[in-house]
Parts: C-alpha cells; sequence; structure tokens
C-alpha cells in the first residue's frame, strides 16, 4: 500500500491533469451534444474501461514494452488515430441531421457508444504514455508488490477521471439540449463534431514516446 504522501500527491497532480481538456474529454463533450447526458455518461464509461486495460498493462509491463519498441508505439498511435479520423470522416460525409431526422431516427446504441470510447482510450497513446512515464514517479519499490501498487494508482486515476469526465458530460448534455434546438447548430453539427474527431486523430499522429507529460 503506497504512503499517504504519495498518494495525496499523486491525487493532486492527477486532479490537475484531468480538468484540463484533453482528447479523452473532447469525445465525451461531442457525445453528450450530439444524443445527450446519458450517451455522454455511456462514452465515459467506455474510455475508463480503456483506462482499466492501460492499467493493467502498466502493472504487468506490457506498457513499457509498447514504449521501448518505436514499431509498436507506432502500431498504436496510427491505430488510434485512424479510428479518430474514420469516426470524423463518417460524421462530415455520412446523412446530415435535421430536426426531423433527430426525431424518426433511433438514437445510437448505448452498446455502441460504450465500445467506441473504449476503443477510443486503449488507441490512445497518450493514456499508455500516462501510465509509463507520470504514474512511475509515485511507486516505492521498497514498499514491495510493485504490480498492486501500479494497479492501485490506476484505479484511483479511473475512479478520479469518471467524476471529472462525467461532470463534463452533465454539463456538454444540458447545453445539447438547447443546441438541438437551435436550426442553425444543427447545419453545422456534423462538420463540427466531425472536425473535432479528427483533430483529435491528428493530434494523436503528433504523440511521440520521449515524451514526459501528458493531458487525459
Amino acid at each position: 500500500m503506497p504512503d499517504v504522501t504519495a498518494i495525496l500527491a499523486f491525487i493532486t497532480a492527477a486532479f490537475i491533469l484531468l480538468v484540463i481538456p484533453g482528447p479523452a474529454v473532447l469525445y465525451v463533450i461531442t457525445r453528450s451534444t450530439e444524443q445527450g447526458t446519458k450517451a455522454g455518461l455511456i462514452s465515459v464509461c467506455g474510455i475508463q474501461a480503456g483506462t482499466v486495460v492501460h492499467a493493467v498493462a502498466a502493472a504487468f509491463g506490457v506498457s513499457a514494452i509498447l514504449m521501448a519498441s518505436a514499431m509498436a508505439f507506432a502500431l498504436l498511435k496510427y491505430a488510434g488515430a485512424g479510428y479518430l479520423i474514420f469516426l470524423g470522416c463518417k460524421k462530415i460525409f455520412g446523412k446530415k441531421q435535421t430536426a426531423e431526422s433527430i426525431k424518426a431516427l433511433p438514437p445510437q446504441s448505448m452498446k455502441t457508444i460504450f465500445w467506441q470510447g473504449m476503443v477510443v482510450n486503449v488507441l490512445n497513446p497518450k493514456c499508455a504514455l500516462f501510465f509509463f512515464a507520470f504514474l512511475p514517479q509515485f511507486i516505492n519499490p521498497a514498499l514491495g508488490n510493485v504490480t498492486g501498487q501500479v494497479l492501485f494508482f490506476g484505479l484511483l486515476f479511473t475512479i478520479m477521471a469518471f467524476i471529472t469526465d462525467g461532470s463534463y458530460a452533465l454539463a456538454a448534455g444540458r447545453l445539447g439540449k438547447w443546441l438541438k434546438g437551435n436550426t442553425y447548430y444543427l447545419k453545422l453539427e456534423a462538420y463540427i463534431s466531425g472536425l473535432i474527431y479528427i483533430s483529435l486523430g491528428l493530434l494523436t499522429l503528433m504523440m511521440q514516446p520521449s515524451h514526459g507529460s501528458n493531458k487525459k
């Protein structure tokens, strides 16, 4: 069990990183404004499921292998970027929404939203960098059970991320209700959402394994 000082230091540092909007936050905001608060919260659950995958991988050394291998990191980076860009192109070039079509068409399933959120974060190299470069600073080998310490901090980070991302989802969901009644917004919504996804994909492409900082 990590000491109290390390836990408090980790909470402070992680909170600062989490409240600054990054790819995960922007993804949640987009989901919430598109389909409401519930969809935003489901996307948060998916994203945090992806965070758990990274935490477990870090605990057993997989993230270290990814960071040490340029090819493995590149594959992760390009897969994540490609998926985000695909979502963006689908929004921009797909059928555009109108107030009537929103009422007539069934919303995207919560299961699909969950899995999309999970895939986005599993393929997010920024998350891998976080667990490889940031989290180890709070691990004390002298206390033993390094794997347990990594899992502890990973779970703590996941809980904190769920709270902060969930707050963004709630706020964006309320804003989305107003936006959905705005005819001008409906005309631009597909392009705005699509450009956000594509921008996140391009941001992912810019990630380098040598960076030591991370934004969630």
